[in-house]
């Protein structure tokens, strides 16, 4: 009887990447489509498509859509994402910063975020009225951030004992109204720092 010996070349080796490694490449695929078409949305005049997302990203059209299967799913996570910066972002300003300058800085992440919904606010708006977004827990959760640092620049002298997170909010959404983002940065950048200001207590 004839029996074949099989063997393999010295020089051949089949590389298997631990399951863990497979794991953290596809968060970083997914990290990396996220901040991709964050950007994207900030900057476009309309919704960009899903396939320039891709390009721009640059995976496959495959590779976006087994990520985020729809249009709806993307924006879900690029909003979601961008209200969990604002709420950590407080917290995190915080602790590096006093709680004034927290306060102007966070002001920054708050026109992203703006920036951000105004992109994708068909899709966004839609889903809002479908109940697949809670508006108002976003809006509590927003609220809360202010507040935390509201109450930090109270306890340290720094920011005003007269004002509340939804005046500071609403001051927020009216300079982003008429200086949106981008195009007036400048004009926003200067009614920040005015807000700021009149955040202070006054000199005694």
């Amino acid at each position: 009887m004839l029996r074949l010996n099989r063997t393999i070349p010295h020089n051949r080796s089949v590389i298997r990447l631990p399951k863990g490694e497979l794991r953290a490449d596809a968060a970083r695929n997914r990290d990396q489509l996220l901040a991709v078409a964050t950007r994207m949305f900030a900057a476009a005049d309309s919704e960009p498509s899903m396939r320039a997302i891709a390009r721009e990203a640059g995976v496959g059209i495959a590779t976006l859509y087994r990520h985020f299967p729809t249009r709806e799913a993307l924006v879900d996570a690029i909003y979601q994402d961008q209200v969990e910066r604002l709420t950590t972002g407080a917290r995190d300003l915080l602790d590096r910063l006093p709680p004034a300058e927290a306060m102007r800085r966070w002001m920054d992440l708050f026109g992203d975020w703006i920036a951000t919904k105004n992109g994708m606010l068909d899709t966004l708006l839609a889903m809002v009225e479908s109940g697949e977004i809670a508006h108002a827990h976003t809006r509590d959760e927003l609220l809360a951030a202010i507040s935390t640092i509201l109450d930090a620049g109270r306890s340290a002298g720094e920011l005003r004992d007269d004002v509340t997170a939804e005046d500071v909010a609403a001051a927020l959404i009216g300079i982003f109204t008429v200086a949106p983002r981008p195009g007036h940065d400048a004009q926003a950048a200067r009614l920040l720092d005015i807000l700021s200001d009149g955040l202070r207590p006054p000199a005694r």
